[in-house]
């Protein structure tokens, strides 16, 4: 049986930035943390909206979409970048929770540019 998981102890549990945590599971999703700071790198997700929800901190989101633009989060703010549009994360420092469907790779289904030491290219690392 599931147990109730404490999202401050979570993010304190580990230290790396853009290598997120799988807080749980619901349905074909999963509920993913993750330390941000620095730039991501311009990447997409074809078949799948990403649900962001900043924890602490700031978090802008660049967009293509056609035009570039950046969205900029505070603590409690909400987006969804729309499926097949381009983006790229970018933190002074802080933390989020996203929904995305399990399998879902943090560098997308492409990318643009060769990936940063400091980004994980990953499905999500379970929480230990």
């Amino acid at each position: 049986m599931e147990q109730p998981v404490n999202l401050t102890a979570a993010l304190a549990s580990f230290d790396d930035v853009y290598s997120p945590r799988i807080v749980t599971r619901m349905n074909d999703y999963d509920v993913r943390i993750a330390h941000t700071r620095g730039e991501h790198l311009w990447h997409v997700h074809e078949h799948t909206d990403e649900f962001f929800l900043v924890l602490d901190g700031q978090f802008d989101i660049a967009l293509r979409d056609p035009a570039e633009r950046t969205v900029t989060l505070h603590k409690g703010d909400v987006f969804v970048v729309p499926k097949g549009v381009e983006h790229k994360p970018s933190s002074p420092g802080g933390s989020i929770l996203m929904f995305e469907p399990s399998g879902t790779a943090t560098t997308g289904d492409r990318h643009e540019g060769e990936i940063p030491d400091h980004v994980d290219s990953t499905i999500g690392h379970e929480l230990t």
